[in-house]
């Protein structure tokens, strides 16, 4: 019986499984290094295909040969590892910024000076009643509910002005939009 056909069945048993493991890791490596270009995480992946398939050996059906269902399993593992790396790397870099944007404004008490009055003349700018209501939801901390009652106005006016509201600061804002996101974090929380 042959390697193949013994993985096809139900019961292989470990002498095979190491006959299979020992023909094809070698090469099955040098093809995932294709997608990885890291040694250590090519035998990682070739090493997690092999266990699968040992997990699962009473489970799978191989349909093509049992060379083609390894070359495959190594391709999609090194792939969704690259996936998974590349969202990784995006978080990082995420992360990276928005501590620098943190720092930044922490030590530089000008720019965070500069963006308060910035962020203070514009909302000065707004419509008396916009303002009120913008001021009541972002500094007050007032529900939507709350400011209407308080206001003598709908929640649905009140929804509508803060969308205006917020529409309006961040074309206004614009340039300190990085800055701004940190400086407001705590206060965009959601209705």
């Amino acid at each position: 019986m042959t390697t193949e056909e013994t993985i096809r069945s139900e019961c292989i048993n470990r002498t095979d499984f190491e006959t299979l493991f020992n023909a094809h890791y070698s090469r099955l490596c040098s093809y995932a290094y294709n997608f990885l270009k890291e040694e250590e995480g090519s035998e990682e992946v070739v090493q997690e295909v092999f266990f699968k398939l040992w997990i699962h050996r009473h489970d799978i059906r191989i349909e093509s040969s049992m060379e083609s269902y390894l070359y495959r399993a190594v391709r999609n593992s090194s792939l969704n590892l690259i996936k998974h790396i590349n969202i990784r790397e995006k978080y990082k870099e995420h992360n990276r910024q928005e501590i620098e944007y943190s720092e930044r404004l922490e030590n530089d008490p000008m720019n965070a000076s500069e963006l308060e009055l910035k962020i203070r003349s514009s909302i000065d700018l707004l419509p008396e009643q916009r303002r009120k209501i913008f001021i009541l939801s972002r500094y007050e901390q007032l529900k939507y509910k709350e400011i209407a009652d308080k206001l003598g106005i709908s929640v649905k006016t009140v929804e509508n002005q803060m969308g205006k509201a917020l529409q309006f600061l961040r074309k206004e804002l614009a340039d300190y939009l990085p800055l701004l996101v940190l400086f407001f974090s705590h206060f965009f929380n959601g209705e």
